[in-house]
């Protein structure tokens, strides 16, 4: 069975949005979830996190950014071709029950995760504020989509080119200090964002929910190379998350694991692979 690519859209100069009709995956889905889709028979397994699905239709939409060759090979795919394998859903769903107040953060590409938490929450009635951060004004995704299910929102740039110069955590800061009252904290993107959020949110003792994006090869929890560290025990972010409490990551650990194949994915860039891994990060 292929998968057809049913709309495409470029988003920014390096990140394009692709809808794919697979009805068994959409009739399954759900925020915080993920799939893994190959090109063709000689392709690589490539992670996406699923961000929106239609169970009408039969779509998922994943967002993707140029990182290497099977990103660029799927960039230059257009709406009408298909896909080879389109595996999910695969990871755990983000708990949202029972939450009423959030305040969703999104870091770069990791806003494109942040979106259906925040559509979800939004769906079912709770009050949402998503705070999104971008380099400058021309690596901005999905401001009317974050719009339209988002009580608040707000975005900013590391230059100010958007009118809000700054870091996620500046306005969060903000927010907590003028005495506003979350169940929860959901952050996603590079580590070091979300860390610093959790090392934010720790002190107002505020839970924060966080999407890990290691290393990733088979989905399924048999290669162990999605190894997370939470609260002293290793969990495997592709069965065991991909959301975990933030406050008990092993940050150190993940940063270091981050880099442990950074010769190894240059090399293999310029050699026509790309890098295997969840697309977190703008």
């Amino acid at each position: 069975m292929a998968y057809k690519i049913i709309r495409k859209k470029v988003l920014n100069p390096q990140i394009f949005l692709m809808e794919i009709n697979a009805p068994l995956v959409a009739k399954k889905a759900e925020p915080g979830q993920f799939i893994i889709l190959r090109i063709d028979e000689y392709g690589e397994r490539v992670p996406f996190t699923v961000a929106d699905f239609d169970r009408e239709k039969g779509t998922v939409t994943i967002i993707v950014q140029i990182v290497g060759k099977t990103t660029k090979d799927l960039s230059a795919l257009e709406e009408g071709e298909e896909i080879l394998d389109f595996a999910g859903p695969l990871g755990m769903p983000t708990e949202l029950e029972g939450l009423k107040k959030v305040a969703v953060i999104g870091g770069g590409l990791g806003t494109a995760i942040a979106y259906p938490q925040a559509k979800k929450l939004h769906s079912m009635g709770a009050e949402v504020d998503v705070i999104t951060g971008f380099r400058d004004k021309s690596l901005i995704i999905l401001e009317d989509e974050l719009k339209a299910v988002s009580d608040r929102l707000i975005i900013t740039t590391d230059d100010g080119s958007n009118g809000v110069k700054g870091f996620v955590t500046d306005r969060l800061k903000e927010l907590l200090d003028a005495g506003e009252k979350y169940d929860a904290v959901i952050a996603i993107g590079p580590l070091v964002m979300m860390r610093a959020v959790c090392n934010l949110t720790k002190g107002y003792n505020v839970k924060t929910i966080v999407s890990m994006n290691p290393v990733m090869i088979d989905g399924t929890g048999m290669c162990g190379g999605c190894r997370v560290i939470v609260g002293g025990e290793t969990k495997f972010a592709c069965v065991d998350g991909p959301d975990f409490d933030g406050h008990q990551i092993d940050w150190e650990a993940a940063l270091n694991r981050q880099k442990m194949f950074k010769a190894q994915e240059k090399t293999a860039c310029e050699s026509g692979h790309c890098r295997i891994g969840r697309t977190n990060n703008a």
